[in-house]
Parts: structure tokens; sequence; C-alpha cells
């Protein structure tokens, strides 16, 4: 029965997103998934991510992944006007989150005390390349740099040389974003408890290192007395050439490196000393990839992934980009979902991946136009008419009628 689906977990919590590109403004379309109201506040030439990818008019493929859901008022907040209407919105919002350079918020006059005092029920989440101080904090910050600076590039080396490497995405953003969304969370979980809200200080270059340490960094985390050193993981971590494609597998436990053995048609392999168990395979990684390496290239892809899955080995086929959207697991689990955005035609997104079971989940939002709920947001506030159009025509706010007829 429809009456008895429980509400999204985060339905009537108001976010107050002044975050841009990709860091923050990830993390509230999660919160917008899981049912909160967010309200996106730019600057009147727009979050830059609406440049992002392919566009129609001032909306991108990337800023509908980013800021699907939310709604728009566009501020103008170095004018003392636009500052008076963040003022009104933080006074009624849950979570304020904003990805600004060091020290912008207090030079605008929103200072953590200042924001204290004005809702100390708030949730106020700060996100920073490199941390609120220190030898970096006021250096401009993207997410190679951080890849570079916390050693992600250190732990994908490009052959041939071992030149260190670039994730081609922008993960230490994206992994930043989930922090920051699973930050928030609890801080309202503490403050159900206790009334009080939280400062939450989350830089990019801290939830890198907490990502890539348990594996990337394990050579490094002993301090007395260490062991000795293992080969580097990730160092023959890359696919494998079939005849017509690309494989992928992993197998940390014996059983799975005999079945891959089994699968391939070489079960000997798995006997051999240098690999007849966990230890003795970390040892020689370079000789067994040598000799994957030709076991794989005798088989076409289909035809090995189906021997790999019946011998219960761990496989994957690589997808090209175009082919992720057909893959019969993707497919089977509906996590692309197509919606259509107004005048623009129908979009496909990947939803949200947590699924609360028994949850009224409505259909996705498309993401807003610039200042597309200017005026409809001020009118929540209990602006009227005389007021908004002061503000329109002082240009401290902007509404989507001004700027699509410009």
């Amino acid at each position: 029965m429809i009456s008895d689906l429980l509400t999204q977990p985060l339905d009537g919590i108001r976010v107050l997103d002044l975050s841009a590109v990709y860091s923050g403004p990830m993390a509230s379309a999660l919160l917008a998934d899981q049912g909160a109201d967010v309200i996106k506040v730019e600057s009147p030439g727009g979050d830059i991510c609406r440049r992002i990818g392919p566009a129609k008019g001032d909306i991108s493929s990337t800023f509908i992944a980013m800021n699907r859901g939310k709604r728009s008022v566009a501020i103008d907040l170095k004018s003392e006007a636009g500052k008076a209407v963040l003022r009104d919105l933080i006074a009624r919002t849950d979570v304020l989150m904003e990805n600004f350079r060091p020290g912008v918020m207090a030079k605008l006059g929103f200072d953590r005390d200042t924001l204290q005092q004005m809702n100390p029920r708030m949730i106020y989440l700060s996100i920073t390349g490199f941390g609120e101080d220190g030898p970096y904090t006021e250096a401009r910050v993207y997410d190679t740099v951080i890849q570079a600076v916390s050693g992600m590039c250190a732990s994908h080396l490009e052959k041939p040389g071992n030149e260190p490497g670039l994730v081609a995405t922008t993960i230490c953003d994206k992994l930043t974003s989930m922090t920051a969304a699973q930050a928030v969370t609890t801080a309202l979980f503490a403050r159900s408890r206790d009334g009080r809200g939280r400062v939450i200080e989350l830089s990019m270059l801290d939830a890198a290192l907490a990502f890539n340490w348990p594996d990337a960094m394990y050579n490094h985390m002993w301090l007395d007395n260490p062991p000795p050193n293992l080969p580097e993981v990730g160092g023959t971590l890359r696919p494998y050439k079939t005849q017509d494609g690309y494989l992928t597998t992993m197998t940390p436990q014996q059983d799975e490196f005999a079945a891959l053995c089994k699968g391939l048609g070489a079960p000997e392999l798995a006997e051999h000393p240098h690999f007849s168990s966990v230890q003795a395979r970390a040892r020689h990684p370079k000789e067994i990839r040598a000799l994957l390496e030709a076991e794989f290239a005798k088989h076409k892809t289909d035809d090995l992934v189906a021997a790999l899955h019946a011998a219960d080995a761990p496989v994957g086929k690589v997808n090209s980009k175009a082919e992720v959207i057909d893959d019969p697991q993707v497919q089977h689990n509906g996590a692309l979902v197509e919606m259509q955005h107004g005048d623009l035609g129908r979009v496909r997104v990947a939803r949200a991946a947590a699924v609360f079971k028994d949850t009224n989940s409505p259909a996705l939002r498309p993401a807003p136009h610039l200042g597309e709920h200017s005026e409809q947001v001020l009118r929540e506030l209990g602006y009227d008419d005389a007021r908004i159009g002061a503000l329109k025509k002082s240009g401290a706010v902007v509404t989507w009628a001004a700027v699509g007829a410009s």
C-alpha cells in the first residue's frame, strides 16, 4: 500500500548549498536524492559547472548530474542587499555547505561566530582543498592537484617507465563529496539527540589520504619494527588483453586464483611453487603477470567471461563507455534512469546508489536553470512584490526570466 511507505530519510531537511563545481554539489545532490530540499545559491554568473560537458543553454550534462533535484537562487553576495537575503536563508536552513577558499565566508561577513549566532542548530560544512590553514592553504586547488599531493598519482603508474599517472576522472572531488554527505547526515543525527548544530571542516587532501591509506599506502603503515615491504598494490593491476578485447580480475584468495587458472585452461599454474599461496604470489607479481597475459591472449572475451564465471573466478569485461549503458547487470539493477528535463528533452542519469526499501521515492527532478527559483524562494521568506522588484532591479538577485531573456 502506498500509505504504508516510509518518507524519504531527509524529508523536511533544508540544505543551503553555496558550493560550486564538483566537491560540494555532488554531496548536496546525494542529499536531494534522499529527500532534502536543496537550495543552490549561485552568483549571477552561475556555477562554472554549467559550462562543463555538452550543454543546452545554461545546463550541461555535468551540471545535471551534480545538481538535479535542487532549486537555484542567484544572489550577488558582494552587495549588501544580497547578503541580507543570504542571512534570511541561513536563519531558516538546517545545513549550510560551501567550498570557498579559506577566509572567503568571513570576508563576506559570515564568520563562524556570526553563523552560530544566526542559527545555533545549523550544520555548517566547509570544504577546502588543503585545509583551513597551513603552508598550502592559500593555493588554488583542483582535483589533479590533490591527486598529486595525496600520493594518488604515485599509486597509478603509467607504462613504460612507471611514470606517475592521473585518474582520468575527478576522483578526489567526488570522494570528498561522498565524505561530505556522510558527515552531514551524521551531524544531523547528532543534532536530533542534543539539538545542537555542528561545524564540519573537510579538506580534499584529508579525504584523499583516508581513501588511499588502506591499500595504496600499506607499506607506510608500520612504525615500530616494520615487516618487510610487499610489492605496491596496483603494480600489476591493469586489464588483460584477450583476442578481441580486455578483461580484469583480482584474486586475493588462493581458491580464487586456482579458479582463475582453471577457467583459463591452465590449472597447473596454481600449483607452481611461486603461486601456490597468497604470500608467494605477492613476492612474484611480475612473473605471474607475464604468464597470465599469455593465457588471456588465447581466448575471446565473451567466451572467457563465461568460462571464468563457470569456474567461480572474479572477472569483469572491460566495457566501453557506450557498452556500460547496455550492460546486463546495469540494466537489471535499474541503475541508470531517464527523466524529462523540461524543454531540453529526456536525459539519462545514474540514480543514487543506496536504495531505501519501502520508502516513497518520487521521480528524479531536473537540474535548475540559473535563478529559476529565486522569486519562489524569496516569497517563501515572506518578501513582497515591492521588495522582490527592488532586489531584481538592483541586481542583488537574478531570476531565470531575466537571464534566459538576455
